[in-house]
């Protein structure tokens, strides 16, 4: 099922086939696939399927004397309710990873480290049916899990996709790639195979989970000569509770989940430019000397 066709789908009637998510009062969720002649038990009751087939979304159901509203869930709400094989990549780091890496519609993307197929949704919908996203995972059993987990999804075979079972520094033979996203232990590692994919202005983007793998991964980059100056960060996320006017946030909130690191590919035979580094405090007082000579470092685009 090509991405058109799915957004069609996800704004017509419910049909047999399509993921539907049961909400009580209490914010307790509940995840289901729509068969004509099929029933969802609870210990409330029995809800039918075709009770909900062939109708709208965003409609209120009773099983027993509970009331449940249907929705279509979200990719977040799916991502984090799907069988997993190994940890998921947490929505707002996914959102991150589309925006800051740049995943633009038509994008040729390498991921590597697919696990449990959560950030390959969110890349496929920014490619598009034009893009191209090569996924690398190590592990056949996650990669079958992520297959069934995108397919279940977008109900079908995604046309931008194809998985690969292998390590990427050993595998990956693609070139004029647009953007890499590496989730796994050690991306220094495949910092050559890298290299040799992207295009000149294109960009890595690295997602570890440890300082001592963030700061691995940083010296490796600006060690490597290909790269331009790395830029890292972590998102935290904290919901508020409103209501009325008793407005507070809330006590408990999703916190640190991974480091986002990202650099530019330069063109072959190209360092950075160098430039004169800001002295530290108390440098100042230090009386100047003939011979003294200005401190320079690679350029940092993060400096002022």
């Amino acid at each position: 099922m090509t991405e058109t066709t799915g957004a069609e789908r996800r704004r017509g009637p419910l049909q047999a086939g399509d993921q539907v998510q049961l909400t009580d009062p209490k914010g307790r969720m509940h995840t289901i696939t729509l068969e004509a002649g099929k029933s969802f038990h609870t210990h409330k009751g029995i809800l039918e399927h075709d009770a909900l087939i062939g109708g709208p979304e965003g409609v209120v159901v009773t099983i027993g004397v509970t009331q449940y509203l249907a929705l279509r869930p979200l990719l977040s709400d799916y991502v984090l309710s799907m069988p997993r094989g190994a940890q998921v990549v947490y929505p707002k780091d996914a959102g991150q990873i589309v925006q800051m890496a740049d995943i633009f519609p038509g994008a040729h993307v390498v991921e590597a480290g697919v696990g449990s197929g959560a950030l390959s949704m969110s890349l496929l919908r920014a490619v598009g049916d034009t893009g191209r996203l090569s996924s690398y995972e190590r592990r056949e059993d996650f990669a079958t899990i992520a297959k069934a987990n995108v397919e279940r999804f977008f109900g079908g075979a995604h046309p931008a996709w194809t998985v690969t079972v292998g390590d990427l520094q050993d595998v990956l033979s693609e070139t004029d790639v647009d953007r890499v996203v590496l989730d796994m232990l050690a991306p220094w590692e495949t910092l050559d195979a890298v290299a040799n994919a992207l295009r000149p202005g294109g960009l890595v983007c690295c997602y570890v989970a440890t300082t001592t793998q963030l700061s691995t991964t940083v010296e490796a980059l600006r060690a490597h000569g290909c790269f331009t100056e790395p830029q890292s960060w972590e998102s935290i996320v904290r919901g508020w509770h409103v209501e009325g006017l008793a407005v507070r946030p809330q006590h408990r909130m999703v916190g640190h989940t991974g480091f986002l690191c990202t650099s530019r590919r330069l063109a072959d035979g190209v360092t950075p430019p160098l430039r004169r580094r800001r002295p530290s405090k108390g440098m100042d007082a230090e009386p100047a000397t003939e011979d003294a000579q200005p401190t320079e470092e690679l350029f940092r685009p993060d400096l002022p």
